[in-house]
């Protein structure tokens, strides 16, 4: 078995990814299905990355779901300035505005940090 470096390599990996899962359970077959799924996840993870949202498009967002204001989430971004501020760019998310964003609207972690 080798690394997968074309597209054509990830196609015949994910046949025989799908033709072991119809195989008997074999230790020979558990094998090959950990290491090609080992390289499927690999070549996945080059090839099709996933970005994590954007903090200001992750309280927007939930903004637009919930139908609030920028009053309404005012208080926990410490004031109405503030809210401007950080819609706009211009400020970033400190600690405790992300805890009370997530608290209060329930916006995950990792869509505030943007990590």
């Amino acid at each position: 078995m080798k690394p997968i470096r074309t597209e054509e390599d990830y196609k015949n990996y994910l046949k025989r990814t799908d033709a072991l899962m119809d195989m008997p359970e074999t230790q020979e077959n558990i094998d090959e299905l950990e290491i090609l799924s080992i390289l499927v996840e690999k070549y996945e993870e080059e090839q099709f990355p996933i970005n994590t949202p954007d903090p200001v498009e992750a309280i927007k967002f939930r903004m637009e779901q919930m139908g609030l204001t920028n009053s309404d989430i005012a208080p926990s971004l410490g004031g109405h300035n503030r809210v401007s501020e950080v819609l706009k760019g211009k400020r970033g998310l400190s600690i405790n505005m992300i805890r009370k964003l997530h608290k209060d609207f329930n916006i995950p972690y990792e869509s505030l940090i943007g990590a």
